[in-house]
């Protein structure tokens, strides 16, 4: 596997990318984020990438960073979406915005997207829902409230009761959202146990 190539750019566009190494010139398939984020032709870059060969073909894409290869990897697992339509994807949206979407399980939000139809996006939330909501989600932006320790100790509970971390930040963010996260500890592990 190839995890990366570093050299000067001899050719750049929104959808592809030609390195130069030491006379062998590369090109790669890149998102429009990895082409904002490369420097003018002429000047050195590296990009993570990732080796798609086939009987017929092998190909080449290109990431900026770990979080777009990530996702790129993920997209790859849903059947019915191979590289190309996972370059289409990333391209029409940057990762933490589709992250939030898929976990939200906003079907509209991601037909925005050039070449996913309703029935492509409610098999993207359906397969990748669970993937990141089971992350273990610190980085998702649920902070408790130091000040209010019931919703920490709801947690608490409810991952006592066999939930997983993730499922259960987001039935309590959800009620946090809607101003339910309010009564007893019992109250809120109520309500929360409704929502997962």
């Amino acid at each position: 596997m190839i995890d990366s190539i570093k050299g000067p750019i001899f050719f750049k566009d929104p959808a592809s990318v030609v390195l130069d190494m030491h006379g062998i010139r590369l090109k790669l398939s890149i998102t429009v984020a990895t082409y904002n984020s490369l420097p003018d032709k002429g000047m050195k870059t590296e990009l993570l990438t990732y080796l798609n060969v086939r009987e017929d073909l092998m190909e080449l894409y290109g990431f900026a960073n770990q979080e777009e290869r990530n996702m790129f990897m993920m997209l790859n697992t849903i059947s019915g979406i191979g590289p190309r339509s996972a370059m289409n994807i990333l391209s029409g949206s940057n990762p933490a915005e589709f992250k939030k979407n898929i976990i939200a399980g906003d079907v509209k939000s991601l037909t925005v997207i050039p070449g996913i139809g309703t029935k492509t996006a409610k098999r993207i939330i359906l397969e990748l829902k669970e993937k990141y909501v089971d992350q273990d989600d610190d980085s998702m932006g649920f902070m408790l409230d130091s000040d209010d320790g019931k919703a920490g100790d709801a947690i608490i509970a409810l991952m006592a009761l066999g939930y997983k971390r993730g499922r259960v930040n987001q039935a309590i963010r959800s009620l946090e959202s809607a101003g339910e996260l309010n009564g007893s500890i019992e109250d809120i592990i109520k309500k929360a146990l409704k929502k997962l």
